[in-house]
This record gives C-alpha cells, structure tokens and sequence, in this order.
C-alpha cells in the first residue's frame, strides 16, 4: 500500500462558503470511484482497493466518514475524521434527509 500524502483541496461558492472537499490520503491512478452516500460523497482506490482520497459534494456525517475509513490505518482515520472543513460536517446521527433540507434553507 502506497504511503499516506495527505492534502485538502476546496473549492467555495460566491458567499465563501465550501462548496467541495477532496480529501487526498494517497498518491495513486485511480481505478474506481464510489459513490458512498447519495451523490454527496465519493470515495476513490487504487486497482489494489488503497484509498486515495474522497470527495465531498455536500454536508455529511462523521458515521459516512469513518465507514470509508474502517479498515484503514489510524493516521487515516484520524485525518478522515478531522480534515474535513466544518461547514461540510453534519451532526452525529443527523440522516441525509435532514441534509438535504438544511442544504435547500441555508443557499
């Protein structure tokens, strides 16, 4: 498994707020994108199943997050759990409906 690089790249809409997040945990090609929660986040591997780094389109749960990284290193999981700009962060047990509506009230 390829070493861990890790970087943050956002990108923001015209009120400055996040818009999208790639978290980068590997150097790698990627092989296969997955969608992981629908649409608002997508996972990247390598052709070995290495995570390279995910994507994140809208708000998610930390729950999202840490399942993407089960089975990586702490150092991973720690980085998943911690890089992720805090506007892009829901609450522990708020569900992707509650997603949705908070995205519609808050553009």
């Amino acid at each position: 498994m390829a070493e861990t690089a890790f970087a943050l790249e956002a990108s923001f809409d015209r009120k400055g707020r996040v818009a999208v997040a790639y978290l980068h945990v590997r150097e790698g090609k990627r092989a296969e994108t997955r969608e992981i929660a629908d649409g608002s986040v997508n996972a990247d591997y390598d052709a070995d199943g290495a995570l390279l780094g995910v994507e994140l389109y809208g708000r998610c749960s930390l729950e999202v997050l840490s399942a993407i990284g089960a089975g990586e290193p702490e150092e991973v999981r720690r980085f998943l759990a911690g890089a992720v700009p805090c506007g892009l962060v829901l609450p522990s047990g708020v569900g992707a409906a509650a997603a949705d509506a908070d995205r519609r009230f808050s553009a």
